[in-house]
């Protein structure tokens, strides 16, 4: 194993696949694979807002420095999370910027993908499928006589 990957156990299901797809791909340069990654995430994320109000500026060229490429993928995890990702379930940026837990970004998809589905407002046009639909408040209102034949 990598030194960088000896914490690491064996990886299964889609981790593995994704894994196996990655180390296939040709050697690209750290900044092209950053951008490609950062630049897909950011357009599916986009995706999911309404016309007029995407989150994520996307710019034709990868930006040269590191810190400024990190700063691409801070702004998918901000649009993420005002979608509603909940901060347990987001990646840290290093996670996908150094290749550090890809498994971190791959449940940070599969939360947001959850996420569309569950609020079906209509952006999202994968495969519902795909995702577990998350649990919804069911509220319920009771009159003051339900409430008292419930106490019987």
């Amino acid at each position: 194993l990598p030194a960088n990957m000896a914490n690491k156990g064996p990886s299964y299901g889609m981790s593995r696949e994704v894994q196996s797809k990655i180390e296939k791909k040709p050697p690209q340069t750290e900044c092209q694979a950053t951008f490609y990654t950062w630049q897909i995430l950011s357009k599916l994320v986009n995706s999911l807002y309404p016309d007029g109000s995407k989150p994520v500026k996307v710019p034709e060229n990868p930006p040269s420095m590191v810190f400024k490429q990190m700063e691409q993928v801070a702004q998918f995890l901000k649009a993420a999370e005002d979608y509603g990702v909940t901060k347990t379930d987001m990646f840290q940026t290093v996670d996908l910027f150094e290749g550090k837990d890809l498994a971190a970004v791959q449940r940070t998809l599969m939360a947001l993908g959850s996420l569309a589905v569950t609020k079906n407002d209509g952006h999202y046009r994968g495969d519902p499928n795909w995702f577990m639909k998350k649990a919804q408040e069911h509220k319920r209102e009771f009159t003051e006589s339900q409430l008292q034949e419930g106490k019987h």
